[in-house]
C-alpha cells in the first residue's frame, strides 16, 4: 500500500510553502506524485450580483477589478511554486500529473485553472490518494477554509493537514486518536501505509474523548491483523479541553504524524461550541490526517 497521487491547492496564504514542504516530504517517502492546484475565482461569478440592483456599468467594473485581483493572486502562487522548486534536488518538475505516472521517484506539476475553488477542489481530490492543505493562518478562523472542508466533506479521501513550520519528517512515530466513531475508523484504514512505516505507534484514547463504538483495545486487535503493534495510551483533557489533552499526548510521545476523524460531531455544532476537531486544527504543531 502506498500514496501515489496528492492534491496539494495553494491559495498564496503565509503556509504555502510549510505546506509544499510537507508535500515534499510524503511524496518523497512514497515515490508520490504532488499536483499543486490553484484556482482562480471566475470573474462571471460576480454576475448574479446585477439582481441586487447593480447597474450593467458597475458589474462590468466589478467582474473587471475581479479579473484583475484573481490574476495578480495567480501570479503570486506560481511564483511561490518556481521558488520553492529552484534547486530541489531527486524531485522532477512534470507537465502534468499524467505525464509524472511514467517517471520514477517524486515529481511535481503545478496548475491554475478558473473556477469555485471549494467546488474544483473537493472534485479534483477525489482522483487523489490524499490531499495535503496548508495550515489554517494565525488569527484566520477556521470555518472560513473553504478548501479544507470542501474535502473533508465532499471528497471521500483523506486531508493531511499540515503545521505552520515544515516538519523534519512525516510518519516515523504515529499516533492514532481512537474515539470509536467511523470517522476515526476510516481514518485508521486511510492512515495504514503510515501506520505500516512506522517505528512506533501510540492508540491515544480517553474516556471524555469516546464515542458510542468500539473501544481502543478493538483498534488495536484490529492493527495486529496488520502486523502493526501499537501501545494504548489513555491520555486526561488539559483544563477541561479534549483537544488540548489529545496534542499534549502526541507531543510527549514525540509523534510527528497524528491521524484522526474530524466532526464526530456536527460541524455546526463544533463551530458554536468548540470541539476537538477544531481545537486540533487551529493548534496543533505536526501533520494531521484526518477523515470524515
Amino acid at each position: 500500500m502506498a500514496y501515489r497521487r496528492l492534491l496539494l491547492p495553494l491559495t498564496g496564504t503565509a503556509a504555502g510553502e510549510a505546506a509544499l514542504a510537507t508535500a515534499l516530504i510524503a511524496a518523497r517517502a512514497w515515490g508520490a506524485h504532488v499536483h499543486c492546484l490553484h484556482v482562480r475565482v471566475d470573474a462571471r461569478d460576480v454576475a448574479p450580483l446585477a439582481g441586487e440592483g447593480l447597474s450593467g456599468a458597475m458589474i462590468e467594473e466589478m467582474m473587471a477589478a475581479t479579473e484583475r485581483e484573481s490574476g495578480e493572486r495567480a501570479d503570486r502562487v506560481r511564483a511561490l511554486f518556481e521558488k520553492f522548486t529552484q534547486g530541489l534536488g531527486g524531485v522532477t518538475l512534470a507537465d502534468n500529473p499524467d505525464t509524472a505516472a511514467k517517471t520514477e521517484g517524486p515529481t511535481l506539476s503545478f496548475e491554475s485553472i478558473a473556477g469555485r475553488e471549494e467546488d474544483v477542489v473537493a472534485q479534483q481530490s477525489r482522483l487523489y490518494d490524499m490531499a495535503v492543505v496548508p495550515h489554517p493562518e494565525a488569527g484566520e478562523d477556521v470555518s472560513s477554509s473553504d478548501a479544507l472542508h470542501a474535502i473533508l466533506f465532499d471528497s471521500g479521501r483523506p486531508v493531511l493537514i499540515a503545521p505552520r513550520v515544515a516538519p523534519v519528517d512525516i510518519g516515523n512515530r504515529v499516533c492514532v486518536a481512537w474515539n470509536g466513531t467511523a470517522e476515526s475508523a476510516a481514518a485508521v484504514a486511510a492512515a495504514l501505509p503510515w501506520l505500516h512505516k512506522a517505528s512506533a505507534v501510540q492508540i491515544l484514547c480517553s474516556d471524555e474523548y469516546q464515542r458510542r463504538g468500539p473501544k481502543a483495545e478493538g483498534i488495536q486487535a484490529y492493527l495486529r491483523w496488520h502486523s502493526i503493534q501499537a501501545e494504548i495510551v489513555p491520555f486526561k483533557p488539559q483544563t477541561r479541553e479534549v483537544g488540548a489533552g489529545l496534542l499534549g499526548a502526541a507531543r510527549d510521545f514525540g509523534a510527528d504524524l497524528l491521524t484522526m476523524g474530524a466532526y464526530s460531531h456536527s460541524r455546526l455544532r463544533q463551530l458554536i461550541l468548540g470541539g476537538v476537531t477544531r481545537h486540533v486544527l487551529e493548534n496543533a504543531e505536526i501533520p494531521v490526517m484526518m477523515c470524515r
